[in-house]
């Protein structure tokens, strides 16, 4: 009888789920059919008349700028004059296109989302409330906020960084353009265009099935093992439509992609007036096609590094084999910087030689020294939880027997993700935009060993820290972070490990909590 009971509940349980998606689905998609024309024409009518109105004005201030700023030379200030009027192209048709896209889509799918977001509500009557009315008035007024930040930003905000180019002091370092580079930066602008563009497209278009499965494969584990966003019964139809909305994201990476490659592949000619090199305009091209390669190859987890060249383009930057320069203290660069050899363009720097001042303003680390912090680290937090009798002996003996158990994975596995936290938090703490080592020392994207542990592990973990940055813990919630870090799916550990937290009240935060850990 108690069998019978038990599953006539569950049977019960799913189809409460599944009416409840059905219902939340067609009253989202119900409310985006009525709101989203109204929100999403506010949005764009508002966003299109400010680019129209303020675009005459917009070219003559900067125009006016350029002439007059003591920054650049007269031969530079030239070569932008030039160029403005394709980048005044590229600027209004961008952003009337991204304009029409974003009113679309917040008009439609954000009162569509509102309603499975109503299962945060406690009671069944707030959740068929909210669901019926948030993403209604609060999309429109949402799509006024959006015109009135815009217009804010093209009529107040640029203008006055237009005032502070136009009324820099002589003092200022002026940016000189020989005239010999100016053909250089247009070629090379040119061919980042037309290689860039079709590759960085390319790319995305034939890896985004794999982002599509991968991103469905992951959906359909949490599910089949109650995990994440499908943790528990109230959030499972917001994780139902991550499932069906997924594709769009897929497309939304593409178009992305294709817009963001414009830009790389016109930096391009920066590199060139950087450098003064039309050989490493060309080999940036060239290059930053492998990069990308090699970057969504680790996000998606697929082979490692790239079937693309990757040529130097950056003459100041040593090579990268066992050593790393890495930021220190500002006190020591503050100090270096006095000298004045320090603040020399990059492009006078001979060959691959440091200068001595930069030799003081850096700190040369091998690859050993960041195994030798992520080993004292493991070192610290141990000892910690060993004196706090949080680990036991018995769990070093599981551990050291190389058994594979449950036991010894809190040592094997959850020690490490402890410490690694740790490294994090500290990190987050600091402000700091790498990873902090023990002796202070930061180690960032563009400073890391070219080893191929960190080439695989750097990037993810980055991803990691910027994901907790975001979810803004407060002490509570930290410190339910490492409670389940620590022990996993150890529930009698953890609840006999009394450090002060408490699981979040709300189910959609303790499945995020969840899924950083596992993560």
């Amino acid at each position: 009888m108690a069998v019978v009971v038990t599953n006539l509940g569950s049977c019960l349980k799913i189809s409460y789920v599944i009416f409840a998606f059905c219902s939340a689905f067609f009253l989202g998609a119900i409310k985006g059919l009525i709101v989203g024309p109204i929100a999403g024409l506010t949005l764009i009518v508002g966003n299109v008349g400010v680019i129209l109105c303020l675009f005459p004005a917009h070219v003559t201030w900067t125009i006016y700028a350029v002439a007059k700023t003591n920054r650049f030379d007269i031969p530079l200030k030239v070569a932008i004059l030039v160029a403005l009027p394709a980048l005044f192209g590229i600027w209004l048709g961008l952003s009337l296109a991204i304009s029409v896209l974003v009113g679309v889509g917040y008009g439609f799918f954000t009162p569509w989302i509102s309603a499975f977001e109503a299962f945060r509500q406690d009671t069944e009557s707030n959740k068929f409330f909210h669901c019926l009315v948030d993403g209604t008035w609060g999309t429109i007024k949402g799509s006024c906020i959006v015109v009135t930040d815009f217009a804010d930003f093209c009529y107040h905000s640029y203008p006055l960084y237009l005032k502070e180019l136009r009324e820099s002091p002589v003092s200022d370092e002026l940016q000189t353009l020989r005239l010999i580079h100016v053909p250089g930066c247009i070629i090379v602008g040119i061919l980042g265009l037309v290689i860039d563009i079709p590759l960085f497209t390319a790319i995305a278009v034939i890896k985004s099935p794999y982002l599509l499965l991968k991103g469905w494969y992951r959906l359909a584990q949490d599910a089949i093992n109650r995990e994440g966003p499908f943790l528990e019964i109230a959030c499972i139809p917001v994780a139902g439509l991550t499932v069906l909305l997924w594709p769009i994201v897929v497309i939304g990476f593409i178009l992305v992609t294709i817009f963001s490659s414009i830009f790389v592949g016109l930096y391009g000619a920066v590199v060139v007036f950087q450098e003064r090199s039309f050989r490493r305009g060309v080999s940036y091209v060239i290059a930053v096609v492998g990069e990308f390669d090699e970057y969504t190859n680790d996000w998606l987890y697929l082979r490692e590094g790239t079937i693309f060249p990757k040529p130097r383009y950056r003459m100041g930057r040593g090579s990268f084999s066992s050593e790393v320069s890495v930021i220190v203290h500002p006190s020591d660069v503050t100090r270096v910087n006095s000298s004045g050899s320090v603040d020399a363009p990059a492009m006078l720097v001979p060959s691959l030689v440091h200068s001595v001042s930069v030799r003081e303003a850096i700190q040369e680390v091998r690859m050993v020294q960041i195994w030798e912090h992520m080993m004292g680290w493991f070192e610290m937090q141990g000892k910690e939880l060993l004196d706090a009798e949080v680990l036991t002996p018995t769990d070093l003996y599981e551990s050291l027997k190389g058994r594979h158990g449950n036991e010894s994975s809190i040592i094997n596995v959850g020690l490490p993700s402890y410490a690694l936290l740790h490294t994090l938090l500290s990190s987050i703490k600091a402000g700091v935009h790498g990873v902090l080592l023990l002796d202070g020392s930061e180690v960032t994207h563009l400073n890391r060993p070219q080893d191929k542990f960190l080439d695989w592990v750097f990037n993810p973990i980055m991803v990691l820290k910027d994901q907790i940055r975001a979810l803004k813990l407060g002490e509570s919630e930290v410190k339910y972070l490492e409670k389940v870090v620590l022990f996993g799916n150890h529930e009698q550990r953890m609840e006999a490990w009394d450090n002060h937290s408490n699981p979040p009240q709300e189910n959609l935060r303790t499945a995020q909590i969840q899924g950083i850990s596992r993560r």
